[in-house]
Parts: C-alpha cells; sequence; structure tokens
C-alpha cells in the first residue's frame, strides 16, 4: 500500500465520519448503544473495611406472583459464578419444574481491587505475609487472611440486608464457593456452622498455607457447639490431581485433601456429607457441571422433569 493510497483512504474516511456527524447518524447510533443487563438482578453496595462490596441479587419470575419463602443460594466470585448459576437455573429450571425457584445472590469484588487481590485477601483464612515465605510458595497478591472478618461481614451484614428485603425460607440458606471461595466457605463450616444450612465447597484450596486450615479441622470440628448441623456436598474434578496430562496437577492434590476432609466430616453427629469426583474435568472446567449436579440435588423442582 503506498503512501499515497493510504492518505487517500484517510481522507475518504475522513469526510465519511463529517457526514455522519452532519446528518446527525452518529449521535443516533450512539444514543441506541445500552448496556446489558439482567432482568431482574438487583445490586446493593455495602461498606466494609473501608471498601465498597456491590452485592447482586437476582429473583426468579414467580415471586412476585406468590407469597411464599423462597431457598437463599449465594455464591462468590460473582462476576463469573453469578450469571453462570443465573442462566442454568432458568434454563435447566423450567421455571421450577426441574430445579426449584430460589433467590440467587452474589458476592462481588470491590472495584478498587482486582479480583485476583480481592478473593486472595478475603477468602483465604490465615496471613501468609505475616511469616517467612517458604520455599515454593508464590504468594504474589497485597493481603491474606481476611476470611474471619469477612464471615462476620457475610453474618452482619449480607444476610441481614437479604433477610430484610426478601422472602427467605431459613431453613434452606446455600453457600457455594469454588476454590478460595471453598476455602472461605470450609472457614464458616468449622466456626460458624449455622449461617448456612448447605455448604457446597467445589475443588476447595486446602493446599493453603501448606494445608493449615486442614490440619485445625479435627480440632475445631470437636469444638462444635451442640446441635450443630449442616449438609455438605465437597466436589473436585478428575484432573485436580498429580498425573500425567496437562490437565492435571504437578504436585498438588486436592481430590485427595478433598477426600481427607470427607472423612473428617463424616463421624460428626449433625454433618450430612455428600462427596463426588467429576471425571474429565479440571479446575477451571469442573464449576459449570458441579452447579447443575449439585442444584438438581439440593433444589429438586416439582416435577415431571422434562429435558427440553
Amino acid at each position: 500500500m503506498t503512501r499515497n493510497y493510504r492518505m487517500g483512504l484517510m481522507q475518504l474516511w475522513g469526510k465519511i465520519v463529517v457526514l455522519l456527524l452532519l446528518s446527525g447518524v452518529g449521535f443516533r447510533c450512539l444514543a441506541e448503544i445500552k448496556p446489558v443487563t439482567l432482568t431482574g438482578t438487583t445490586v446493593y453496595e455495602l461498606s466494609f473495611q473501608g471498601r465498597t462490596y456491590p452485592v447482586w441479587v437476582d429473583v426468579p419470575k414467580s415471586y412476585s406472583s406468590n407469597k411464599q419463602d423462597y431457598p437463599l443460594l449465594l455464591v462468590t466470585d460473582a462476576p463469573y459464578a453469578f450469571p453462570l448459576i443465573r442462566s442454568i437455573r432458568n434454563r435447566v429450571g423450567q421455571q421450577g419444574r426441574n430445579i426449584e425457584d430460589f433467590i440467587l445472590v452474589g458476592l462481588a469484588y470491590p472495584a478498587t481491587d482486582t479480583p485476583a487481590a480481592s478473593r486472595s485477601r478475603d477468602y483465604t483464612t490465615s496471613d501468609v505475609k505475616a511469616r517467612p515465605p517458604r520455599a515454593g510458595e508464590n504468594f504474589d497478591q497485597p493481603a491474606y487472611g481476611n476470611a474471619p472478618a469477612f464471615t462476620r461481614f457475610i453474618a452482619t451484614q449480607v444476610l441481614p440486608l437479604l433477610q430484610q428485603h426478601y422472602r427467605l425460607d431459613r431453613q434452606r440458606q446455600i453457600y457455594l464457593g469454588h476454590s478460595y471461595g471453598a476455602l472461605l466457605g470450609t472457614y464458616m463450616l468449622l466456626h460458624q456452622p449455622q449461617l448456612f444450612s448447605h455448604y457446597v465447597l467445589s475443588s476447595p484450596s486446602y493446599w493453603f498455607d501448606q494445608g493449615k486450615l486442614l490440619s485445625e479441622a479435627p480440632a475445631l470440628l470437636r469444638a462444635l457447639p451442640a446441635g450443630a448441623a449442616a449438609r455438605v456436598w465437597l466436589y473436585s474434578g478428575g484432573f485436580e490431581q498429580p498425573g500425567p496430562t496437562a490437565r492435571h496437577y504437578k504436585n498438588t492434590n486436592l481430590v485427595g485433601d478433598m477426600q481427607r476432609f470427607e472423612q473428617m466430616l463424616r463421624p460428626v453427629k449433625g454433618l450430612q456429607v455428600k462427596s463426588a469426583v467429576l471425571d474429565g474435568e479440571d479446575h477451571l472446567t469442573v464449576f459449570p457441571p458441579m452447579v447443575t449436579r449439585v442444584m438438581l440435588d439440593i433444589l429438586p423442582g416439582h416435577g415431571p422433569y422434562t429435558s427440553g
């Protein structure tokens, strides 16, 4: 392409832009651009530790047509998990026929944080920056170990907000977290199990801080208050352990860690435990099929089931 040709092409485009602006077409096109919204979704903002946390809430279509209480499903990592779960509920659920309608709540990240910084700080259970680094560790985010305070945030701000504004079935409040989100869910289960009736822990990062929370779990389980009760679902992908393929981990064994925790939970009175390893899934792919399975299991619809 010659220099004269490029100059001519630029002049031509310049004239087209001017004509569009003079005719008002450019302005009309800009005015017609609208952001995509998720119908039925409301965003609340809560202040915590000097940051503003968005809380996303989506109610099913049936909510406005009756007076019944609805199950709550609260999920971490909202920018990824919330639209995915919402779509599965609306598509697979078939308006309550296959999956019971429920209120979906997503905890999103403060706008001042990157997702990695926010989840590393708020979902992890110990401050690995407060001790000397150990061989092989790579904790490169600004802060870790805020799970105790974030649990209080959920208990004293998030859940009361939801209970004030929505008709919730207090006997069916479901927590769902993946990876670090499942680590946070495990912390809540071990320290304040009454916050939720169900804990869905997907690919929990029990390797964190050299398995510190897992090593503390037996004593914490023995210290649970009398009458503590919860249903616990544990999931991991078949590739989330050492193996020969690129999808396997080299050293980390999420499958083995999850199964160790399962064995700790089973003798505890008041806890009901289910566990599954999903073949053919790794840490990045296990979440969508896990969500579908767990919603069909925990929240079966009124039936009869239809596959479309």
